[in-house]
């Protein structure tokens, strides 16, 4: 019995094997997905660490044109933006508010038109589906038809 498992760690096994990705819950049938992405929807406003970012990105090429990694970027810049002052950080922040105020704008504007698109498209989307189903359904009896007559053929040759 070397190598053989004890009860207790085969059940130790089946405990750890409930869940994976593969045992997920199916969608409900109504349901189609997730719907794709508007490319027309407004980009989110950065916030002052990303306004900054910008402009910190553009000093360290210049110093650091030979450095190619995303990485050192982003570490020594968190560290200047650590290292900043709250009055070193306001003409960020202030920025970053102007373009959150315009984002807003954006998005309203974006949301107002949306809402009478968004009402057309079902439309739309029901009668793709209805087309789906009669060409299923027409293809189905086809093919029960075509296999009717294969076996009503067979029973007349015997």
């Amino acid at each position: 019995m070397k190598g053989a498992k004890s009860k207790g760690a085969a059940k130790a096994d089946a405990k750890l094997a409930v869940k994976s990705k593969g045992a997920e819950k199916p969608a409900p049938k109504g349901r189609k997905g997730k719907a794709g992405k508007d490319p027309n929807k407004p980009k989110r406003a950065p916030s002052a660490f990303f306004v900054f970012m910008e402009e910190f990105r553009k000093e360290f090429k210049e110093k650091n044109p030979k450095n190619k990694s995303v990485a050192a970027v982003g570490k020594a810049a968190g560290d200047r933006w650590k290292s900043l002052t709250e009055a070193d950080k306001a003409p960020y922040v202030a920025k970053a508010n102007k373009l959150k105020a315009e984002y807003n704008k954006a998005i309203a504007a974006y949301n107002k038109g949306e809402s009478t698109a968004a009402k057309k498209a079902p439309a739309k989307e029901e009668e793709e589906e209805d087309e789906e189903e009669s060409d299923k359904s027409k293809s189905e009896v086809n093919d029960e038809d075509d296999d009717e007559g294969s076996e009503e053929d067979e029973d007349e040759d015997e």
